[in-house]
């Protein structure tokens, strides 16, 4: 019997025949999951699903989520259920066709392979939910690498097999929670080959060109902006200045992401122009030299798309408009009304209770005149008897 800290990887290749297909977007979200962890300076493990679908001896590792973790009871990393099966439920809802389903997860390891920190949750995906989930490692330690020398991924795709003297048949379908089944369960890794979609494709190459476009405009914009808060603040800066949110760190990265879509944007449309600008400028000299006919049809087709360009449309886009523009200010018209109603409602109310008040003063007032002068009579007539 092995102990915890040998290696899980078993040293046999895989006689499965499983074919794993990885889309692009799982790296993307891996990438945006470890970024955001290391950002902020949480703890515990770096860890996820995988969605995707299996037709045969072929899976497909098409979308992937992050995941809670809580400690179990013998202090072991485990899911929650509930909010993990309600997590997995809203996935299926979202993505019915093709319909997906959980097929393995994900999580950081060394190069090496999973060890044994990475057992419990596995064993808690494969009793309940897929019995061959498969277990993608993602190696940080491997990314600089990687980039550097353009190679491989930094990441292994593995399954899951029973091996040892105590492995049996039978010990795939029990649940058994003690030392022996953990240490029966080893590694095989899988080939994988990267499928990706035109919407993928289109979605990454926008990813790419908005890093760079990020990577360029980015330090010598946080240089000025560094520069102009530091003069600005000098004087006020103190020792607990104020920390981001990770809501707030959130809102800014998407409006970066947008900003730089934009400038892309941008870009594409000022080369269209100049590419149709030296079409009309040759045609003057040289009709049809420099005109390519499929990139003129392509325009076309973008022009189409972009229903609000068109001029027989532009009068019912402006019509539309205006009548939303004047709903919102209905609202907030009738929202300044219920306000004003409000208040003078209030004015009434302190109105009436100041009249209350005065007529309560005056009524006091003619009451201990009526008994002052009621006293004089009584005294004067006193007078007068005794006289």
């Amino acid at each position: 019997m092995t102990n915890h800290t040998g290696s899980l990887v078993s040293q046999k290749s895989s006689d499965s025949g499983l074919h794993i297909q990885l889309h692009p977007l799982i790296l993307l979200t891996i990438s945006d999951h470890i970024t955001r962890h290391a950002a902020r300076s949480q703890q515990g493990p770096i860890l996820g699903a995988l969605l995707g679908q299996q037709n045969g001896r072929e899976i497909t590792l098409e979308h992937a989520f992050e995941c809670k973790v809580r400690e179990g009871p013998n202090g072991e990393s485990q899911l929650p259920d509930e909010w993990f099966n309600e997590r997995v439920k809203q996935f299926k809802d979202v993505h019915k066709i093709p319909a997906l389903d959980l097929v393995g997860w994900w999580s950081t390891a060394p190069p090496s392979g999973p060890d044994a920190s990475h057992l419990p949750i596995h064993r808690q995906i494969l009793q309940d939910y897929n019995e061959s989930a498969v277990f993608l490692a993602f190696h940080p330690s491997q990314v600089k690498g990687a980039s550097e020398n353009g190679g491989k991924l930094p990441l292994t795709v593995y399954e899951s097999v029973y091996e040892g003297e105590n492995a049996t048949e039978s010990d795939k379908n029990m649940q058994v929670d003690g030392e022996e089944q953990s240490l029966n369960i080893r590694f095989r890794e899988l080939p994988y080959f990267v499928e990706t979609g035109e919407a993928e494709m289109i979605g990454i190459d926008t990813v790419a060109r908005s890093a760079r476009n990020a990577a360029v405009d980015g330090p010598s914009r946080q240089a000025s902006t560094q520069e102009a808060l530091k003069k600005k603040d000098r004087k006020d800066h103190s020792a607990d200045a104020e920390i981001l949110s990770p809501d707030e760190e959130e809102l800014i990265a998407s409006l970066h992401t947008r900003l730089n879509a934009i400038r892309t944007l941008e870009s594409r449309i000022s080369l269209i122009k100049s590419y149709l600008a030296s079409i009309s400028e040759s045609e003057r000299d040289t009709p049809n030299s420099a005109r390519s006919h499929p990139i003129l049809r392509n325009i076309n087709a973008l022009l189409s798309h972009l229903s609000l360009l068109s001029l027989q449309e532009q009068s019912a886009f402006s019509a539309e408009v205006l009548a939303q523009n004047n709903d919102v200010q209905l609202v907030a018209l009738l929202g300044q009304l219920s306000d004003s109603i409000n208040s003078m409602r209030e004015l009434g109310k302190r109105t009436a209770i100041l009249n209350n008040v005065r007529k309560n003063n005056a009524s006091r007032k003619t009451q201990m005149a009526m008994q002052s002068r009621f006293e004089d009579e009584l005294f004067s007539r006193d007078g007068i008897a005794h006289g």
